[in-house]
């Protein structure tokens, strides 16, 4: 089995990486924050100190990091030397369609393939490998990396095409319906319970029948419990970036997106009361503070 490269570990990329290791791969790990990864040594994982110590030549660095400054400073010539011809560099980073277009044109310079396979998982949906992937770039690296993304987090795989942006693009549209789904049951748990109606049985109601689906019955969950500040898995300054890439990208094609700027003015509030790192769910509390409860 091949050695994969694999850049950071923060909530999401853990687990990815523990399935590869438990899968059978050589996992060479970098993350900013060693200490976090050690944990990984321990289960077989190889600890490196730079980034580009996690390529081998021809082969397959995964990165998984914040944000389009965070994956351009993983992204370096020394990487793309490291990986060389035919060397494969997967971002699964949610990002701008621009950072990715930009990226893939630079990769290609060096004759190294960028692909984009931006992650829709939870952390634990991803430990049980029941994630979905979008995936686009040069297709003959698709499909070389398409046994790692099922190993490492993927039930579903979706191929975009060879548009390194679009994988991009797709990942922004379902964040941004998840930020919105996240505000309309706030603002219809807050109607129920400003008109005596119990917010938990209209939820089983709800979440069973009409709007059966994880999105509904995993946030509106977390929506009526409240509890935004522990273990949060995705931070509202996560949450944000992501509507401020929304906006931007709809900016860019002419695309109003009046739901979008809602859902931003939320979050932006929630960092605004020292609340970054609290989960973005968080951002539903505005719809109670409004209706003055």
């Amino acid at each position: 089995m091949e050695t994969i490269g694999f850049i950071g570990t923060g909530h999401l990329g853990y687990p990815i990486a523990a399935n590869l290791i438990a899968a059978g791969y050589t996992v060479k790990i970098y993350n900013r924050t060693r200490d976090k990864a050690l944990p990984l040594e321990a289960q077989g994982a190889i600890l490196v100190n730079t980034p580009e110590e996690t390529a081998t030549p021809g082969g397959i660095v995964f990165s998984l990091v914040s944000d389009d400054k965070a994956v351009e400073a993983v992204a370096t010539a020394a990487l793309l030397q490291a990986l060389g011809k035919d060397g494969i560099h997967v971002s699964m980073s949610t990002i701008s369609p621009d950072t990715s277009r930009t990226l893939a044109a630079q990769h290609l310079e060096q004759g190294v393939h960028y692909v984009t396979a931006p992650i829709f998982a939870r952390p634990e949906a991803a430990a049980a490998k029941v994630g979905t992937a979008v995936i686009s770039g040069h297709a003959a690296a698709k499909e070389r990396i398409k046994p790692m993304l099922s190993a490492g987090f993927a039930k579903n795989i979706f191929d975009l095409g060879e548009d390194a942006g679009s994988a991009n693009v797709l990942k922004l549209m379902g964040n941004f319906m998840i930020a919105g789904a996240i505000e309309m049951m706030a603002e219809a748990f807050t109607l129920g319970e400003k008109n005596n109606v119990d917010p938990r049985l209209a939820y089983e109601m709800l979440t069973t029948t009409l709007f059966a689906a994880p999105i509904f019955r995993n946030y509106g969950g977390i929506i009526l419990d409240r509890q935004f500040t522990e273990n949060p898995s995705f931070s509202a300054t996560l949450g944000l970036k992501d509507m401020d890439l929304v906006l931007q990208t709809g900016r860019k094609s002419h695309t109003p997106l009046p739901l979008a700027n809602l859902v931003q003015s939320r979050l932006t509030t929630v960092i605004a009361k020292g609340l970054k790192e609290a989960d973005w769910t968080a951002l539903s509390g505005g719809a109670r503070e409004d209706a003055g409860l």
